[in-house]
């Protein structure tokens, strides 16, 4: 499987993408407009070795919420991605069996790697 997880609002989301010059086989879902499914979080999970590790902690709503202050599990991570999309680090970046989260340099460039080569 070849599909990038993304928002189409998002400036970083978009700049990445421009910059990974995808072949056509991939396939990217908003997010926003097409929710995350239980069993594509899990599939994510299993490949990037936790929810927690696919949570973004610069959401907004982990602010808001004072999160950062509250002892939170696995189960508690997977449910809030599913809550709402905002809690999904982005972009998440599957290349057959490699998964690459968010938008660090070097988590980009590995995936440009993985993509082209």
């Amino acid at each position: 499987m070849k599909k990038i997880y993304h928002l189409s609002t998002c400036d970083t989301c978009k700049r990445i993408i421009k910059e990974l010059e995808l072949p056509d086989s991939f396939v990217l879902q908003d997010i926003k407009t097409e929710n995350i499914t239980e069993a594509q979080l899990k599939e994510m999970k299993e490949m990037s070795g936790s929810y927690e590790s696919l949570f973004s902690k610069r959401a907004r709503l982990y602010k808001e919420r004072d999160l950062k202050n509250k002892d939170l599990e696995e189960e508690d991570f997977k449910n809030l991605i599913l809550e709402h999309y905002t809690f999904l680090k982005r972009p998440v970046i599957i290349n057959d069996d490699q998964i690459f989260v968010g938008n660090s340099k070097k988590s980009v460039a590995a995936a440009k790697e993985a993509i082209h080569g």
